[in-house]
């Protein structure tokens, strides 16, 4: 079993940056890919960025290619999204997760996530 906890959303204006956190319990944080996912209201959740077991390889979502940069510290059991140039179509709940299987690769498929976060909301004001 994998447990997440994302942390660091807030309001921000326009052109700021914020860095969100996910960290994880469980043993097998290093064995998985993770991803992060937002969902806007009324909207579906969509694929951000993602990130191989081992850090290497990365995604990312073209809406934020150049201004999001996915990572993790295995050591710490951590993921992190560093968001900058921040915009007001942005704003959403930021969802980080994890992939069933083990020994992943990054994926921005939905499907491929069988662990969620309960989301941390970040606000983009204009």
């Amino acid at each position: 079993q994998v447990q997440l906890v994302e942390s660091g959303g807030g309001l921000v204006q326009a052109g700021g940056s914020l860095r969100l956190s996910c960290a994880a319990s469980g043993r097998t944080f290093s064995m998985r890919g993770m991803g992060w996912f937002r969902q806007a209201p009324g909207k579906e959740r969509e694929f951000v960025a993602a990130i191989s077991h081992g850090g290497s390889n990365t995604l990312n979502a073209d809406s934020v290619k150049g201004r999001f940069t996915i990572s993790r510290d295995n050591a710490k059991n951590t993921m992190y999204l560093q968001m900058n140039s921040l915009k007001p179509e942005d704003t959403a709940v930021y969802y980080c997760a994890a992939r069933s299987s083990l020994y992943t690769s990054a994926s921005s498929s939905l499907n491929d996530y069988s662990y969620w976060g309960q989301g941390t909301q970040v606000t983009v004001s204009s």
